[in-house]
């Protein structure tokens, strides 16, 4: 058969496309780009925030149209299945951690499974030169404000051969960029009795032969410091970048516990402190909620200062949105009006912040893998510690030595010396 996918939301879902498109392959089904070709429309949703939702639900409406059989897989449909079953009484539905049943709801009739089951098949289809390959699902937390925990209930690493089994085909096919990805990629191996760490994953694919880097998915901070000491270890390798991607969510003790994180504030710039100490110019990158229940005018100045503080090269900034069956849905909330100027002033610091940082790179040297295209036939070029750097007339995939010569908060400008 004919399937064509849609995929939204982070990486692991895209990662989790590749592994349906994987065991299709196996089958000999084909994907098509074009859902008008298809006779199976794939939808892989995500559900983090209420406007995704929403637009999750806005898309299933224009997918039933047409007229094809319907698959509704993702966070969406783990998290909100009667919903999914309401607007598509005819569509199959899929869990994310119930990926092998896209066979079942490809070749055969109506499939409704959300429950977790655990899994060896690692992606073995990739596009393009940056390879998303899941190293976990789940995770080990339990935040107030997640949705995904109802979708994704169940931590599972992938097994370390799998992984790596897939990283060795992803650079035979010319990837330059593997990214190990999960909804928390330093709980890898708790739930395998906790005897193997994401640094002993780290190692076993650095010693992969090839020219390629490496880039660790998202890790929460308690998670990091379990294996911190291996992680940065791990770090100084050429091949993996310098780069750590750690939700901080707030810079209030108080709200981090309404939230149900599991550190304070100094805990988490300790383990910032640590990091750079031990491997300079790391690019530290972090995600906020803005407006969470418990969050007064006093731990929003408190979010302000921890950006100051800490200069985070990157910050993804989120304005609270109730989601449903959550804890922090019952809770009393901070008012839109407010959370819309918090948002403004955050954002506004956010940009001067990396404007700030980025300046700093201006008719300096430095060394670029290209990954991708850009915008009007640029290609988008990282730096060893992850700054997008946005270059013309190269080729993707290859190493150059480039003289940033303009910047923005967002990325970094540059010509080939």
């Amino acid at each position: 058969m004919k399937v064509y996918f849609e995929t939204y939301g982070c990486a692991l879902n895209k990662g989790d496309t590749y592994i349906m498109m994987t065991l299709l392959k196996q089958r000999n089904h084909e994907i098509v780009n074009n859902p008008n070709e298809a006779d199976v429309i794939v939808l892989n949703t995500c559900d983090v925030r209420l406007e995704t939702g929403e637009r999750m639900k806005s898309r299933i409406k224009e997918l039933r149209k047409f007229g094809k059989k319907l698959v509704v897989a993702g966070c969406f449909s783990g998290a909100e299945p009667g919903v999914v079953k309401t607007l598509a009484p005819e569509a199959s539905i899929i869990g994310p951690q119930a990926l092998t049943k896209i066979v079942d709801a490809v070749e055969g009739e109506k499939v409704f499974s959300i429950n977790a089951e655990r899994s060896e098949i690692t992606p073995r289809v990739f596009e393009g030169k940056i390879a998303i390959i899941p190293i976990a699902d789940g995770c080990a937390g339990d935040c107030s404000f997640c949705i995904t925990k109802l979708a994704r209930r169940t931590l599972r690493s992938y097994s370390m051969r799998s992984i790596v089994e897939a990283v060795k085909e992803a650079v035979k096919n010319g990837a330059v960029e593997i990214e190990l990805t999960g909804q928390d990629a330093a709980a890898y191996g708790l739930d395998l009795g906790g005897k193997i760490k994401l640094s002993d994953l780290l190692n076993e694919v650095l010693s992969i032969e090839g020219d390629f880097m490496i880039r660790i998915g998202m890790m929460t901070p308690e998670q990091f410091a379990r294996d911190i000491d291996g992680i940065l270890e791990a770090m100084r390798d050429p091949k993996l970048f310098k780069f750590l991607h750690l939700p901080v969510q707030s810079g209030d003790d108080n709200v981090l516990k309404l939230m149900n994180r599991k550190y304070t504030v100094d805990e988490y710039k300790e383990l910032v402190k640590e990091a750079r100490s031990k491997i300079p110019n790391i690019n530290i990158t972090t995600d906020i909620i803005i407006g969470h229940p418990g969050e007064d005018e006093n731990a929003f100045e408190n979010t302000l200062e921890l950006m100051k503080e800490i200069k985070f090269e990157r910050v993804h900034l989120a304005m609270y949105s109730i989601r449903p069956n959550t804890r922090s849905a019952l809770m009393k909330q901070v008012p839109d009006a407010v959370k819309k100027e918090r948002m403004k002033i955050a954002y506004k610091l956010y940009e001067d912040i990396s404007l700030s940082i980025h300046k700093e790179y201006l008719n300096k040297r430095t060394k670029v893998i290209t990954t991708e295209k850009g915008k009007k036939g640029s290609i988008i070029g990282r730096t060893l510690n992850y700054i997008p750097v946005i270059l013309n007339g190269v080729e993707i995939g290859k190493w150059y030595d480039v003289e940033i010569t303009d910047y923005s908060f967002f990325d970094l400008r540059g010509a080939v010396v």
